[in-house]
Protein backbone atom coordinates (compact mmCIF):
# COMPACT_ATOMS: atom_id res chain seq x y z
CA UNK A 1 0.00 0.00 0.00
CA UNK A 2 1.18 3.18 -0.81
CA UNK A 3 2.14 5.75 1.87
CA UNK A 4 1.88 9.92 2.06
CA UNK A 5 5.76 9.56 1.13
CA UNK A 6 5.01 7.73 -2.06
CA UNK A 7 2.56 9.02 -3.14
CA UNK A 8 4.01 12.49 -2.93
CA UNK A 9 7.29 11.36 -4.43
CA UNK A 10 5.44 9.29 -7.14
CA UNK A 11 3.53 12.15 -8.42
CA UNK A 12 6.27 14.40 -8.61
CA UNK A 13 8.21 11.71 -10.70
CA UNK A 14 5.47 11.29 -13.08
CA UNK A 15 4.42 14.91 -13.17
CA UNK A 16 7.59 16.20 -13.88
CA UNK A 17 8.62 13.45 -16.34
CA UNK A 18 5.62 14.29 -18.48
CA UNK A 19 6.14 17.99 -17.98
CA UNK A 20 9.27 17.86 -19.40
CA UNK A 21 8.04 15.77 -22.51
CA UNK A 22 5.24 18.67 -23.48
CA UNK A 23 8.05 21.22 -22.56
CA UNK A 24 11.04 19.58 -24.99
CA UNK A 25 8.90 17.60 -28.08
CA UNK A 26 7.27 21.28 -29.20
CA UNK A 27 10.63 22.63 -29.18
CA UNK A 28 12.18 19.84 -31.15
CA UNK A 29 8.80 20.69 -33.79
CA UNK A 30 9.94 24.03 -34.45
CA UNK A 31 13.41 23.30 -34.74
CA UNK A 32 12.93 20.50 -37.29
CA UNK A 33 10.45 22.45 -39.05
CA UNK A 34 12.62 25.50 -39.72
CA UNK A 35 15.35 23.27 -40.97
CA UNK A 36 13.35 21.45 -43.06
CA UNK A 37 10.20 23.70 -44.08
CA UNK A 38 11.78 24.75 -47.32
CA UNK A 39 12.76 21.47 -48.57
CA UNK A 40 8.79 20.79 -48.01
CA UNK A 41 7.63 23.89 -49.79
CA UNK A 42 10.31 22.86 -52.80
CA UNK A 43 9.13 19.21 -52.77
CA UNK A 44 5.45 20.36 -52.30
CA UNK A 45 4.71 18.40 -49.15
CA UNK A 46 1.06 18.45 -48.55
CA UNK A 47 -0.41 19.66 -45.56
CA UNK A 48 -1.79 16.64 -43.92
CA UNK A 49 1.25 14.57 -45.05
CA UNK A 50 3.29 16.97 -43.03
CA UNK A 51 0.52 17.35 -39.99
CA UNK A 52 1.07 13.43 -39.80
CA UNK A 53 4.62 13.50 -40.13
CA UNK A 54 5.03 15.88 -37.01
CA UNK A 55 2.27 13.48 -35.31
CA UNK A 56 4.67 10.80 -36.25
CA UNK A 57 7.73 12.65 -35.26
CA UNK A 58 6.55 13.66 -31.96
CA UNK A 59 6.11 9.83 -31.24
CA UNK A 60 9.60 8.40 -32.84
CA UNK A 61 11.76 11.01 -31.10
CA UNK A 62 9.85 10.87 -27.92
CA UNK A 63 10.51 7.29 -27.94
CA UNK A 64 14.37 7.97 -28.46
CA UNK A 65 14.29 10.35 -26.15
CA UNK A 66 12.53 8.87 -23.11
CA UNK A 67 15.27 7.36 -21.18
CA UNK A 68 17.11 10.90 -21.34
CA UNK A 69 13.97 12.65 -20.32
CA UNK A 70 13.68 10.49 -17.47
CA UNK A 71 17.09 10.80 -16.14
CA UNK A 72 16.69 14.64 -16.35
CA UNK A 73 13.34 15.01 -14.73
CA UNK A 74 14.24 12.42 -11.73
CA UNK A 75 17.70 15.04 -11.48
CA UNK A 76 15.31 18.18 -11.60
CA UNK A 77 12.53 17.49 -8.98
CA UNK A 78 15.45 15.39 -6.36
CA UNK A 79 17.81 18.17 -6.69
CA UNK A 80 15.14 20.40 -6.21
CA UNK A 81 14.02 18.65 -2.84
CA UNK A 82 17.92 18.33 -1.78
CA UNK A 83 17.87 21.74 -1.98
CA UNK A 84 14.79 22.43 0.37
CA UNK A 85 16.51 20.01 3.10
CA UNK A 86 13.28 17.32 2.49
CA UNK A 87 15.52 14.93 1.81
CA UNK A 88 17.46 15.29 4.73
CA UNK A 89 14.40 15.39 6.90
CA UNK A 90 12.57 12.04 5.58
CA UNK A 91 15.95 9.62 6.41
CA UNK A 92 15.98 11.98 9.82
CA UNK A 93 12.78 10.79 10.58
CA UNK A 94 14.09 6.70 10.55
CA UNK A 95 13.18 6.22 6.79
CA UNK A 96 16.15 4.22 5.58
CA UNK A 97 17.68 5.42 1.84
CA UNK A 98 16.65 1.88 0.44
CA UNK A 99 12.83 2.65 1.68
CA UNK A 100 12.90 5.90 0.12
CA UNK A 101 13.79 4.44 -3.20
CA UNK A 102 10.73 2.97 -2.88
CA UNK A 103 8.75 5.11 -5.08
CA UNK A 104 11.50 6.11 -7.74
CA UNK A 105 11.55 1.73 -8.91
CA UNK A 106 7.19 2.55 -8.67
CA UNK A 107 7.81 5.37 -10.90
CA UNK A 108 10.33 3.56 -13.31
CA UNK A 109 8.36 0.61 -13.56
CA UNK A 110 5.42 2.78 -14.75
CA UNK A 111 7.71 4.39 -17.00
CA UNK A 112 9.34 0.94 -18.04
CA UNK A 113 6.18 -0.85 -19.34
CA UNK A 114 5.20 2.87 -21.16
CA UNK A 115 8.52 2.35 -22.79
CA UNK A 116 8.00 -1.61 -23.37
CA UNK A 117 4.76 -1.03 -24.50
CA UNK A 118 4.66 1.72 -26.94
CA UNK A 119 8.60 0.42 -28.60
CA UNK A 120 7.07 -3.07 -28.89
CA UNK A 121 3.71 -2.01 -30.85
CA UNK A 122 3.34 1.99 -31.11
CA UNK A 123 6.33 3.75 -31.63
CA UNK A 124 6.89 1.10 -35.12
CA UNK A 125 3.74 2.31 -36.94
CA UNK A 126 5.09 5.74 -36.38
CA UNK A 127 9.02 4.84 -37.68
CA UNK A 128 7.03 3.87 -40.63
CA UNK A 129 5.10 7.18 -41.41
CA UNK A 130 7.88 9.38 -39.73
CA UNK A 131 11.34 7.87 -42.37
CA UNK A 132 8.69 7.17 -45.39
CA UNK A 133 7.93 11.11 -45.58
CA UNK A 134 11.75 11.83 -44.74
CA UNK A 135 13.41 10.01 -48.06
CA UNK A 136 9.43 10.82 -50.02
CA UNK A 137 10.06 14.99 -49.32
CA UNK A 138 13.42 15.40 -47.04
CA UNK A 139 15.65 13.01 -48.58
CA UNK A 140 14.15 13.50 -52.11
CA UNK A 141 16.57 11.17 -54.52
CA UNK A 142 18.73 9.32 -51.66
CA UNK A 143 18.89 5.69 -51.34
CA UNK A 144 17.12 4.36 -48.61
CA UNK A 145 17.97 1.06 -49.10
CA UNK A 146 21.68 -0.99 -49.86
CA UNK A 147 21.57 -0.99 -53.96
CA UNK A 148 24.07 -2.82 -54.57
CA UNK A 149 25.49 -6.47 -54.77
CA UNK A 150 22.17 -7.92 -53.14
CA UNK A 151 22.16 -11.76 -52.67
CA UNK A 152 18.98 -13.10 -50.78
CA UNK A 153 18.45 -16.83 -49.88
CA UNK A 154 14.22 -16.51 -50.28
CA UNK A 155 14.30 -19.94 -48.96
CA UNK A 156 16.19 -23.22 -48.19
CA UNK A 157 16.09 -23.92 -52.36
CA UNK A 158 15.64 -20.71 -53.21
CA UNK A 159 19.01 -18.62 -54.14
CA UNK A 160 18.88 -14.52 -55.95
CA UNK A 161 21.31 -12.40 -56.80
CA UNK A 162 21.49 -8.97 -58.55
CA UNK A 163 24.45 -6.55 -58.59
CA UNK A 164 22.44 -3.49 -58.54
CA UNK A 165 18.77 -2.24 -57.90
CA UNK A 166 17.18 0.86 -58.68
CA UNK A 167 13.81 1.56 -56.05
CA UNK A 168 12.33 4.07 -58.04
CA UNK A 169 12.37 2.29 -61.12
CA UNK A 170 12.12 -1.04 -59.21
CA UNK A 171 14.57 -2.30 -61.67
CA UNK A 172 17.38 -4.72 -60.66
CA UNK A 173 20.29 -5.83 -63.30
CA UNK A 174 22.52 -8.79 -63.80
CA UNK A 175 19.47 -10.88 -62.50
CA UNK A 176 20.38 -14.50 -60.99
CA UNK A 177 17.58 -16.93 -59.86
CA UNK A 178 18.94 -20.27 -58.99
CA UNK A 179 17.17 -23.42 -57.55
CA UNK A 180 18.33 -26.45 -55.76
CA UNK A 181 17.26 -29.86 -55.31
CA UNK A 182 17.30 -31.91 -51.85
CA UNK A 183 20.56 -32.84 -52.14
CA UNK A 184 21.54 -29.73 -53.19
CA UNK A 185 22.34 -30.00 -56.81
CA UNK A 186 21.54 -27.30 -59.40
CA UNK A 187 18.21 -27.83 -60.48
CA UNK A 188 17.90 -24.43 -63.08
CA UNK A 189 19.54 -21.53 -63.27
CA UNK A 190 18.01 -18.53 -64.41
CA UNK A 191 19.50 -14.92 -65.74
CA UNK A 192 18.91 -11.77 -67.41
CA UNK A 193 20.80 -8.55 -68.36
CA UNK A 194 17.52 -7.01 -65.74
CA UNK A 195 14.26 -7.66 -64.00
CA UNK A 196 11.75 -5.49 -63.89
CA UNK A 197 8.67 -5.02 -61.82
CA UNK A 198 5.84 -4.31 -64.16
CA UNK A 199 3.05 -3.15 -61.46
CA UNK A 200 0.01 -2.81 -63.92
CA UNK A 201 0.41 -6.23 -65.15
CA UNK A 202 1.61 -7.64 -61.72
CA UNK A 203 4.56 -9.27 -63.50
CA UNK A 204 8.26 -9.29 -64.24
CA UNK A 205 9.72 -8.72 -67.20
CA UNK A 206 13.20 -10.24 -67.80
CA UNK A 207 15.19 -9.00 -70.53
CA UNK A 208 18.16 -11.04 -72.48
CA UNK A 209 16.63 -13.89 -70.66
CA UNK A 210 18.23 -17.58 -70.47
CA UNK A 211 17.98 -20.48 -68.88
CA UNK A 212 20.06 -23.42 -68.07
CA UNK A 213 18.13 -26.70 -67.06
CA UNK A 214 20.37 -29.40 -65.70
CA UNK A 215 19.14 -33.24 -65.70
CA UNK A 216 21.73 -35.64 -64.91
CA UNK A 217 24.53 -35.21 -67.40
CA UNK A 218 22.65 -33.12 -69.54
CA UNK A 219 21.86 -29.07 -69.77
CA UNK A 220 18.75 -27.79 -71.85
CA UNK A 221 19.92 -24.12 -72.90
CA UNK A 222 16.58 -22.08 -73.14
CA UNK A 223 16.90 -18.12 -74.20
CA UNK A 224 14.52 -15.41 -75.27
CA UNK A 225 14.94 -11.70 -75.76
CA UNK A 226 12.28 -10.88 -73.09
CA UNK A 227 9.96 -12.94 -71.08
CA UNK A 228 7.67 -11.95 -68.42
CA UNK A 229 6.76 -14.17 -66.17
CA UNK A 230 6.03 -14.57 -62.25
CA UNK A 231 8.58 -15.31 -59.36
CA UNK A 232 7.12 -16.51 -55.61
CA UNK A 233 9.37 -13.49 -54.57
CA UNK A 234 8.15 -9.33 -54.28
CA UNK A 235 9.64 -7.06 -55.40
CA UNK A 236 10.81 -5.79 -51.89
CA UNK A 237 12.64 -8.89 -50.90
CA UNK A 238 15.30 -7.97 -53.32
CA UNK A 239 16.77 -4.96 -50.94
CA UNK A 240 14.28 -3.87 -47.99
CA UNK A 241 14.45 -0.32 -46.63
CA UNK A 242 16.92 0.28 -44.22
CA UNK A 243 14.91 1.20 -41.24
CA UNK A 244 12.83 -1.59 -42.11
CA UNK A 245 13.15 -3.15 -38.77
CA UNK A 246 12.18 -0.62 -36.74
CA UNK A 247 8.56 -0.24 -38.55
CA UNK A 248 7.83 -3.84 -37.58
CA UNK A 249 6.19 -4.58 -34.18
CA UNK A 250 7.19 -6.96 -31.68
CA UNK A 251 5.40 -10.13 -33.45
CA UNK A 252 6.36 -8.92 -37.12
CA UNK A 253 10.20 -8.02 -35.89
CA UNK A 254 10.71 -11.60 -34.70
CA UNK A 255 9.47 -13.17 -37.62
CA UNK A 256 10.80 -10.81 -39.90
CA UNK A 257 14.29 -11.96 -38.06
CA UNK A 258 13.82 -15.53 -38.59
CA UNK A 259 12.77 -15.09 -42.39
CA UNK A 260 16.41 -12.63 -42.77
CA UNK A 261 17.84 -15.30 -41.30
CA UNK A 262 16.85 -18.35 -43.45
CA UNK A 263 17.59 -16.34 -46.15
CA UNK A 264 21.31 -15.33 -44.87
CA UNK A 265 21.02 -11.73 -44.98
CA UNK A 266 24.08 -9.42 -44.59
CA UNK A 267 22.53 -6.88 -42.71
CA UNK A 268 20.48 -9.54 -39.85
CA UNK A 269 22.76 -7.51 -36.72
CA UNK A 270 21.26 -4.54 -38.12
CA UNK A 271 17.76 -5.80 -37.03
CA UNK A 272 18.59 -7.91 -34.21
CA UNK A 273 20.13 -4.91 -32.58
CA UNK A 274 16.70 -2.99 -32.85
CA UNK A 275 15.08 -5.93 -31.43
CA UNK A 276 17.58 -5.88 -28.38
CA UNK A 277 17.56 -2.08 -27.60
CA UNK A 278 13.90 -3.10 -27.63
CA UNK A 279 14.12 -5.10 -24.77
CA UNK A 280 16.75 -3.10 -22.71
CA UNK A 281 14.66 0.15 -22.77
CA UNK A 282 13.02 -0.83 -19.75
CA UNK A 283 16.47 -1.91 -17.99
CA UNK A 284 17.84 1.29 -18.96
CA UNK A 285 15.34 2.97 -17.01
CA UNK A 286 15.40 1.79 -13.72
CA UNK A 287 19.34 1.92 -14.22
CA UNK A 288 19.37 5.73 -14.93
CA UNK A 289 16.66 6.37 -12.11
CA UNK A 290 19.33 5.01 -9.70
CA UNK A 291 22.09 7.02 -11.25
CA UNK A 292 19.85 9.92 -11.22
CA UNK A 293 18.89 9.34 -7.48
CA UNK A 294 22.41 8.62 -6.38
CA UNK A 295 23.62 11.86 -7.14
CA UNK A 296 20.83 14.51 -7.11
CA UNK A 297 20.28 13.53 -3.38
CA UNK A 298 22.58 15.43 -1.96
CA UNK A 299 22.85 18.90 -1.53
CA UNK A 300 26.05 20.24 -2.91
CA UNK A 301 26.99 23.79 -2.92
CA UNK A 302 26.90 24.03 -6.87
CA UNK A 303 23.14 23.28 -6.18
CA UNK A 304 20.95 22.02 -9.20
CA UNK A 305 22.66 23.64 -11.66
CA UNK A 306 25.33 21.33 -11.19
CA UNK A 307 23.40 18.21 -10.87
CA UNK A 308 21.95 19.12 -14.17
CA UNK A 309 25.14 19.71 -16.01
CA UNK A 310 26.23 16.30 -14.38
CA UNK A 311 23.58 14.32 -15.45
CA UNK A 312 23.70 15.59 -18.93
CA UNK A 313 27.30 14.81 -18.87
CA UNK A 314 26.27 11.40 -18.11
CA UNK A 315 23.50 11.06 -20.81
CA UNK A 316 25.93 12.02 -23.47
CA UNK A 317 28.41 9.72 -22.55
CA UNK A 318 25.17 6.89 -22.30
CA UNK A 319 24.66 7.72 -25.63
CA UNK A 320 28.19 8.06 -26.74
CA UNK A 321 28.50 4.31 -25.55
CA UNK A 322 25.29 3.56 -26.94
CA UNK A 323 26.37 4.69 -30.84
CA UNK A 324 29.71 3.45 -30.98
CA UNK A 325 28.60 -0.28 -29.81
CA UNK A 326 25.74 -0.41 -31.75
CA UNK A 327 28.07 0.86 -34.27
CA UNK A 328 30.64 -1.96 -34.13
CA UNK A 329 27.48 -4.08 -34.33
CA UNK A 330 25.94 -3.17 -37.25
CA UNK A 331 29.88 -2.27 -39.45
CA UNK A 332 32.15 -4.78 -37.96
CA UNK A 333 30.11 -7.90 -36.98
CA UNK A 334 30.41 -7.50 -33.36
CA UNK A 335 27.61 -9.28 -31.09
CA UNK A 336 24.22 -6.93 -31.32
CA UNK A 337 23.11 -8.63 -27.75
CA UNK A 338 26.53 -7.66 -26.24
CA UNK A 339 26.35 -3.71 -28.21
CA UNK A 340 23.28 -3.31 -25.90
CA UNK A 341 24.39 -5.55 -23.22
CA UNK A 342 27.86 -3.52 -22.21
CA UNK A 343 26.69 0.09 -22.28
CA UNK A 344 24.14 -0.96 -19.84
CA UNK A 345 26.31 -3.19 -17.34
CA UNK A 346 29.05 -0.10 -17.15
CA UNK A 347 26.14 2.10 -16.24
CA UNK A 348 25.06 -0.40 -14.03
CA UNK A 349 27.91 -0.86 -12.25
CA UNK A 350 28.56 3.03 -11.87
CA UNK A 351 24.60 3.15 -10.44
CA UNK A 352 25.87 0.48 -7.58
CA UNK A 353 28.97 2.72 -7.26
CA UNK A 354 26.94 5.68 -6.65
CA UNK A 355 23.93 4.19 -4.64
CA UNK A 356 26.40 2.86 -1.71
CA UNK A 357 28.51 6.49 -2.19
CA UNK A 358 24.95 8.41 -1.97
CA UNK A 359 24.03 5.82 1.34
CA UNK A 360 27.06 6.96 3.28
Amino acid sequence: MLTILDKYILKRYLVTFFVMILLFIPIGIMANLAEQISKMIDNEAPLNEILMYYGNFTLYIGSLLFPIFLFLSILFFTSKMASNTEIVAILSSGVSFGRFLRPYFIGASIIALLMFLMGMFIVPKASAGFNEFKFKYLKKGRQDRVTNNIFTQLNEHDFLYVSSFDPARQIGYNFTFERFDDNDQLDFKISAANIRWMEKDTLYRLTSYAKRRVRGETEIMETKRRLDTLFTFDISDLTPVSYVAETKNFFELNQFIEDQKQKGASNINAYLLVKYRRWALPVTAFILTIIAVAVSSIKRRGGMGLNLAFGIFVAFIFIFFDKVFGTLAEQAGFSPLLAVVIPNVMFGLTAFYLLQKAKR
